[in-house]
């Protein structure tokens, strides 16, 4: 077995979802849930299949999205793993929604960090061990650290 490392292109920072589901028809299922959850959305979306021809299934709104994600779910390379860029909304507003998918087994990650994925390469294929999501703390907040985040959230509308 062999261990790569791939680092997620993501020169804009955009928020992205990591997971893994099984069956070809993921890829519509998740372009449904994600214009449900969010009218108006901007997105794309990368399938890797993983039986009959292999390919990267794509779907989503904005071709630039979406031809991200099928750039990073090739380099990957890992059997039934999707990836979502977003553009306008936060994983937050969607993971529910793409939770809900009856093909969805795994969330690895949602986050606009610097994002690596441990893959692991057998004679078979390949397969997701782990991901590496942002650096490691520096530290443990302080007060003032805690009333900054509190504010953010609520600057942002995430809590009253």
């Amino acid at each position: 077995m062999e261990i790569h490392v791939v680092r997620v292109e993501n020169p804009a920072g955009l928020n992205l979802i990591l997971g893994q589901a099984h069956f070809i028809k993921t890829v519509e299922d998740l372009h449904e849930a994600l214009v449900g959850a969010c009218p108006g959305i901007r997105f794309g979306v990368a399938f890797c299949e993983s039986s009959g021809p292999r390919l990267v299934r794509t779907t989503g709104t904005e071709p630039e999205l979406v031809s991200l994600a099928a750039r990073n779910a090739q380099a990957i390379g890992c059997g039934h793993v999707f990836v979502i860029f977003l553009g306008n909304v936060y994983p937050i507003n969607v993971l529910p929604a793409v939770r809900q998918v009856p093909e969805v087994c795994r969330i690895y990650c949602a986050t606009a960090n610097p994002l690596e994925v441990v893959v692991a390469e057998t004679e078979q294929g390949r397969g997701i061990l782990g991901v590496i999501d942002g650096q490691p703390p520096l530290g443990v907040e302080a007060p003032r650290d805690v009333a900054a985040r509190r504010d953010l959230l609520r600057k942002i509308g995430y809590k009253l």
